[in-house]
């Protein structure tokens, strides 16, 4: 069984030599142990770094893509060197690479598909008393939204299966952490989390520039990804909701002109009839999303197929 460790980078010449000499070197149930280290444009010695300290494997961007890109190239590449197990773990020095054979370990075992590194948050001592409640809100809706019981949503020290790699297909330009779990969770997968230690890392962050930004792009992804998945669910319960606020104000307009005559009353018609229209067009956005959600299932199961046939041939040729 072939273990590959991918290793996002943007300027780790200083921290990868330590996170590389953390690594394991051999683990339970694992043949082979390699390196991969996907360098998103970084403008200082990352790439030379790891050439020297013998990574196995280096895939460089031009230009700065992205963690999300990062880490979807990071899953293919590895596909492709033939890993049977991918662990994403940062260059930063947060995780401790003594962890890794506790993540892989349901893995080997049969039991996951993907194993998450749970931080414990409350007990780490960098993060702000607003970032730990942030972290923990977060947590708790992706928990709703995937119906998993992951309690650390946004860490990116994990490990997945080659099923699992083959099966997510990241779509956001932001991040992977929310996204993937919520796929997962839709897609059937078995996933587990253990309890990690972390070591201190005093560095900004460079995902986000300010927490407001990080909360809205949190949110957007959250929502978007969801809807892709449930998307009758959404708008037809938007539709419901919008036709009972036209039936309720159509009612009281009923009600008042039996009553009392229609004088002064027509703007109650017009909202009435918007709130109508809108849950209409609502109901019939929902039926049509749903078949292209159903078309974007069928996709999938070809791109799946696709990548397990390049995979095959690719595995002959060598």
């Amino acid at each position: 069984m072939k273990l590959i460790i991918q290793i996002p980078c943007l300027n780790e010449e200083e921290s990868l030599p330590k996170t590389l000499q953390d690594l394991p070197q051999n683990i339970e149930g694992i043949d082979t142990i390699e390196i991969l280290i996907i360098d998103d444009g970084s403008t200082d010695r990352t790439s030379e770094v790891a050439k020297e300290k013998g990574v196995h494997h280096l895939v460089r961007m031009t230009k700065r893509k992205g963690l999300a890109y990062v880490f979807h190239t990071g899953l293919d590449a590895s596909l492709k060197k033939g890993a049977d197990i991918i662990v994403n773990t940062d260059a930063d020095g947060q995780y401790k690479g003594e962890d890794i054979p506790r993540l892989v370990k349901p893995i080997v075992d049969g039991k996951a598909d993907i194993v998450i590194g749970n931080r414990n948050i409350e007990e780490v001592k960098q993060f702000s008393w607003l970032k730990k409640k942030l972290q923990r809100l977060g947590s708790y809706v992706v928990r709703i939204l995937s119906g998993s019981d992951i309690p650390d949503a946004t860490t990116g020290f994990r490990a997945y299966s080659r099923e699992a790699a083959l099966r997510i297909n990241i779509i956001s330009d932001y991040t992977y952490t929310l996204e993937s779990i919520i796929q997962a969770g839709h897609k059937n997968l078995a996933i587990e989390n253990i309890t990690i230690n972390t070591n201190r890392v005093d560095r900004p962050s460079r995902l986000f520039k300010s927490i407001p930004e990080y909360i809205k792009r949190s949110l957007v992804t959250m929502v978007r990804v969801w809807a892709m998945f449930n998307p009758l669910r959404l708008f037809m319960n938007l539709g419901i909701i919008s036709l009972c606020v036209g039936i309720v104000i159509s009612s009281r307009f009923l009600f008042t002109y039996l009553m009392y005559g229609a004088a002064g009353k027509i703007q109650s018609l017009i909202l009435a009839a918007i709130f109508l229209i809108v849950g209409f067009q609502l109901l019939i956005i929902g039926l049509v999303t749903d078949l292209i959600s159903a078309n974007r299932r069928l996709i999938e199961d070809v791109l799946l197929r696709v990548k397990k046939i390049e995979l095959r041939q690719k595995h002959i040729e060598n």
